[in-house]
């Protein structure tokens, strides 16, 4: 270990140690004297740039099945407050099997239910578009 000399306040040469060193600037630091080292910030992990655009991407579609669900439902209340008793309702397959009704009743318990439930998932995807993170 090597001593140093170093003056004092009353100008006489006093030896210390390395350790000593050390331990006043631990001793300082522990009650507040000394330098007050600027706290360092947090460095934030770094996104890969093609791992943000995916982000964007998936963000975006999230904004565009919003919209289309919110036509859908601007286009269903138009047809419930439009309507004047004398609808069809109609569903077809892909083997061209059909169901056809004029029953008012159903066709409104059908559109009731479809609203409700594209409701339900436009509140879904709006909670997912507010909690994302880019």
């Amino acid at each position: 270990m090597e001593a140093k000399t170093k003056p004092s306040n009353n100008g006489i040469q006093e030896k210390t140690t390395v350790k000593k060193d050390v331990q006043k600037q631990l001793t300082n630091a522990a009650i507040g004297k000394g330098e007050a080292k600027p706290a360092t910030p947090v460095a934030k992990t770094e996104i890969n740039l093609d791992d943000r655009i995916q982000k964007f991407e998936k963000l975006k579609g999230l904004a565009t099945q919003r919209e289309r669900l919110t036509e859908t439902l601007n286009d269903l209340t138009k047809f419930n407050y439009n309507q004047d008793g004398s609808a069809s309702f109609q569903i077809r397959d892909s083997h061209h099997l059909e169901f056809k009704t004029t029953n008012s009743n159903l066709i409104k318990l059908v559109t009731t239910h479809l609203q409700l439930t594209l409701e339900q998932r436009k509140a879904e995807i709006e909670s997912a578009i507010v909690a994302f993170e880019l």
